[in-house]
């Protein structure tokens, strides 16, 4: 069974991570200068270091369609750089699964696949997409909508370790955004982690960081650059997230619940 997985964040990789190893065949799509934050977690990683493996599970880039067959035939996962997943059509996957995460469907159609999920908010069961997962955390994180939607966005990032929108580290202008601390390294609050065209970018929280965009990545005043998880244990930063693995859960559910249901096919 061949999945196309639109997005390879964290979120994303999360779900290739449930549906590589309930044995699907997986092909993910990205922009060519991703800005996934947590990229010691994210799949899209291997566009720019030609493959990435996330707990023993290997993604390769590939060039072209051609190239993402070849990697499948080796039992790895393809991430092709392919923003609008112009790769569907030549591929004809089974599945179509949008975890972009962009709040919004921006170009997801029920007939793009046999079943179609979307992840999030932004996305109709039986409208644009078979099935619909949730990303709120909370009591119904990971739950399939087979009707309706998703729950709409909060504009508030989820509690972790008694902080929210404040262990998350913005950009504090437009420019160039070049990290200074890496991915695992313990920081304070007030401390210097990355600078944008000279600006510092600091750390709002104590904590473990757990995310930081790649240097060289095009930033925008506000833009989400990086994660400081206060929790202190930086075992979490190379390990899928508790709430990657739940949506992931959901998206596999919903997939052979279509697939087994009388949906596929049709």
């Amino acid at each position: 069974m061949l999945a196309v997985i639109k997005g390879a964040g964290d979120i994303a990789s999360g779900i290739a991570t449930r549906l590589y190893r309930a044995k699907f065949d997986i092909v993910m799509t990205d922009i060519k200068h991703p800005t996934s934050i947590r990229n010691t977690v994210c799949f899209s990683n291997a566009t720019q270091k030609k493959s990435m493996t996330i707990e023993g599970i290997t993604a390769e880039y590939a060039e072209d369609v051609t190239s993402a067959i070849k990697i499948l035939c080796k039992n790895n996962i393809a991430v092709l750089c392919d923003e609008n997943a112009d790769c569907i059509k030549m591929l004809k996957p089974d599945f179509v699964v949008d975890a972009i995460l962009a709040k919004r469907n921006i170009g997801t159609k029920i007939t793009d696949a046999p079943v179609v999920i979307g992840v999030g908010p932004g996305f109709t069961a039986n409208v644009d997409c078979h099935a619909v997962v949730e990303t709120l955390r909370g009591h119904y994180l990971g739950r399939v909508y087979y009707e309706g939607t998703a729950i709409e966005n909060t504009g508030v990032p989820g509690d972790i370790g008694g902080h929210s929108a404040d262990r998350i580290i913005r950009s504090p202008k437009d420019g160039i955004f070049t990290p200074i601390c890496k991915i695992g390294d313990r920081v304070e609050k007030g401390q210097t982690v990355a600078f944008v065209d000279g600006e510092k970018v600091v750390a709002n929280v104590d904590g473990i960081l757990r995310g930081i965009l790649n240097d060289g990545i095009k930033v925008t005043k506000g833009m989400k650059s990086g994660d400081v998880d206060p929790r202190c244990e930086k075992e979490h930063c190379y390990t899928a997230s508790d709430k990657a693995l739940a949506v992931g859960g959901g998206v596999l559910e919903a997939c052979l619940s279509l697939y087994q249901g009388g949906q596929y096919g049709k």
